[in-house]
């Protein structure tokens, strides 16, 4: 059985042939997906390696927490990705399902005091910073 092991913390000049070389010191890496910026194409600092179930422990164990270009490496084994909703286009990316109901008043950050909350906005379509 493989394992995929999560690489967090990389230098973001990290390359492939550099990650592949620190894991084979610990076992047969079977594969490196370094991942890059869907805009930018740039890489994002972290990256998965896969390796036998063994090896990968011994890479988590070894690795997890250690220096590499002045950066302390998070190595851990990878976990599934979490399913997000698919916003459309007006949401800005954001999971479908809307805010609900009352648009008005704070609804995190706890108690912010006075009245503000509480007040209508009308059609400004936002905060009106002056009057806050």
């Amino acid at each position: 059985m493989t394992k995929k092991i999560y690489v967090g913390n990389l230098s973001f000049n990290a390359t492939e042939a550099e990650v592949r070389e620190m894991f084979e010191e610990y076992g047969e890496v079977h594969s490196v997906a370094m991942i890059n910026d869907r805009d930018t194409g740039r890489f994002r600092g972290f990256c998965f390696v896969e390796m036998d179930d063994q090896a990968a422990e011994a890479a988590i164990e070894a690795m997890d927490g250690t220096e590499v270009g002045g950066r302390a490496l998070r190595v851990n084994e990878a976990r599934e990705r979490e399913e997000r909703g698919r916003g459309g286009p007006r949401s800005g990316g954001r999971p479908s399902g809307g805010r609900g109901g009352d648009r008005g008043g704070f609804k995190r950050g706890g108690d912010r005091g006075g009245d503000r909350g509480s007040r209508d906005r009308g059609s400004r379509g936002g905060r009106d910073r002056d009057n806050w």
